[in-house]
């Protein structure tokens, strides 16, 4: 009996983590770059787009591609960031716990 309450114990424990954790990357912002700096995109640690910085310098017609080609770029960046990020929290709050590799948490 005791060993079923110090699980569960233990799961409430997690439980409070994870909802902590949860709460700490909607907070999360990360930035992504490309072109040296002269594209900028922020992602919310849930991929939700927060801001697009573009250099003016980049605003004629004739770059227009490369403009495309550069937020693409920035993003991927971003959100390669936020996916660290969050795995990295995860691992944090699951740390010592026999999860399977390649589970990805939250659910």
């Amino acid at each position: 009996m005791k060993d079923i309450m110090g699980m569960m114990k233990g799961i409430g424990e997690m439980k409070a983590k994870m909802e902590a954790a949860q709460a700490e990357i909607a907070n999360l912002v990360v930035e992504g770059r490309s072109g040296g700096g002269m594209v900028t995109v922020s992602l919310g640690g849930k991929g939700d787009l927060k801001g697009l910085k573009i250099d003016p310098s980049l605003s004629r017609e004739e770059n227009v591609e490369v403009l495309e080609d550069l937020i693409v770029a920035a993003h991927a960046d971003a959100k390669g960031k936020a996916e660290e990020e969050v795995a990295r929290r995860m691992q944090e709050v699951t740390a010592g716990l026999p999860i399977p590799p390649g589970i990805k948490l939250p659910f």
